[in-house]
């Protein structure tokens, strides 16, 4: 029989893998719950896949900046209201937000897929 200490041993990049992704959905939720409050606080929605998937669908009222247009982007963004992120399922909008808060923002949220905006 297995013990727990040889278990964590073999097993510890799936635990990991499934704490990251416990993570992730709990997040979302949170995001998805503040969105009324962000709204009324005149938060701008950013879509940051690219613009050939945003042009196939996107969240009313969101606009689109790719994640590889982000950086020299960021004087159209105001720094002064909350930021919401998203893109396809959650991963650009987050390395969106880190580019974000490296440049000084503060508010920025990241709601995961743009289908959590409807």
């Amino acid at each position: 029989m297995m013990d727990i200490e040889n278990i964590f041993k073999d097993y510890w990049p799936i635990l990991l893998i499934g704490i990251w992704f416990l993570y992730k959905k709990w997040n979302t939720q949170r995001v998805v719950q503040l969105l009324p409050e962000l709204r009324k606080k005149g938060a701008v929605v950013i879509d940051v896949r690219s613009k050939s998937e945003f042009a196939q669908s996107n969240a009313q009222g969101s606009i689109n900046i790719p994640l590889n247009e982000l950086e020299s982007s960021l004087n159209k963004i105001p720094k002064n209201s909350p930021i919401i992120l998203c893109c396809a399922s959650g991963t650009r909008s987050g390395m969106a937000k880190s580019i974000l808060f490296k440049n000084g923002f503060k508010d920025v949220h990241n709601v995961g897929s743009w289908t959590n905006l409807i």
